[in-house]
């Protein structure tokens, strides 16, 4: 059976389709078959990024490893049971067409609450949650008191996470492994940084979940988005000195992606 990685976050901004993109395109660049789902219905960042790799490639003649985009398949109303909801239809047949050929199914959710971004986390494996480095960010995973230091209560998002594990348990499914991702770091070390990591840390303790780290702030990811490129691609596509920043933002796709131990993956770039 297919792995799936769910990158999630009900507030926008936060990084989730880059996060999605070169996770799922260095995946696929190690020599895994990889499948990618975009849930936001809108606006399909995502989506967005794979069709403009798929025509860039294609325009360029360049055969790099890519995942393989899928849109959710439409469904007949008629078709549905009683009480059925269509997109839990429309999901769980896009994941069961995909998962025979799929070593990974990466599916990335909306910046939102949404009947599909909740059934998705009950079908994560492992469940990848970009945060910005700010208080602003952290209040969607708990509540803090003024000096940010106590953590009051869990919020919205988390409940929801463990609404999806309660769930699988019942399912007799293996538990999500919940991985947060520091993600948009400034460089400076910012008394606000440790905090916001001294925070992260109490609260994972409590409510289960891992921290890695994620991408600093860099102006490379905003370009590399209208030829759906990634980090990995720079070389391929001609550029033959990296700078320090792209050198760095490499490491760092390559610490994200051991941080999440997926299994079977050898990080070899």
């Amino acid at each position: 059976m297919a792995h799936i990685i769910v990158v999630g976050n009900e507030k926008g901004g936060a990084g989730k389709s880059t996060v999605s993109m070169h996770v799922a395109t260095a995946l696929a660049r190690m020599g895994h078959k990889v499948s990618a789902l975009d849930l936001d219905l809108r606006q399909k960042t995502f989506g967005r990024y794979a069709e403009n790799r798929r025509k860039f490639l294609e325009k360029s003649g360049l055969g790099l490893a890519s995942p393989y985009y899928h849109d959710l398949p439409e469904v007949d109303p008629e078709t549905l049971k009683q009480g059925e909801n269509i997109y839990d239809r429309r999901l769980s047949a896009a994941v069961a067409e995909l998962e025979p050929d799929s070593d990974f199914i990466v599916i990335d959710c909306p910046g939102s609450h949404t009947r599909l971004s909740q059934v998705a986390h009950s079908l994560a494996d492992t469940l990848v949650t970009p945060l910005n480095d700010s208080f602003v960010d952290f209040d969607l995973l708990a509540h803090v008191d003024d000096d940010g230091k106590k953590i009051i209560g869990p919020s919205v998002y988390s409940e929801m996470v463990w609404n999806a594990r309660q769930l699988r348990a019942q399912a007799g499914l293996r538990p999500i492994d919940w991985v947060v991702v520091r993600n948009r770091l400034g460089a400076q070390q910012m008394v606000n940084k440790k905090k916001m990591g001294d925070a992260l840390e109490n609260l994972a303790k409590r409510i289960g979940f891992r921290t890695a780290p994620g991408f600093n702030e860099r102006v490379i990811f905003r370009e590399l988005f209208p030829r759906g490129l990634t980090l990995l691609d720079l070389k391929d596509v001609g550029v033959k000195q990296l700078n320090i920043s792209n050198v760095a933002a490499r490491q760092e796709l390559r610490d994200l992606i051991k941080a999440l131990d997926l299994p079977g993956v050898e990080v070899d770039f």
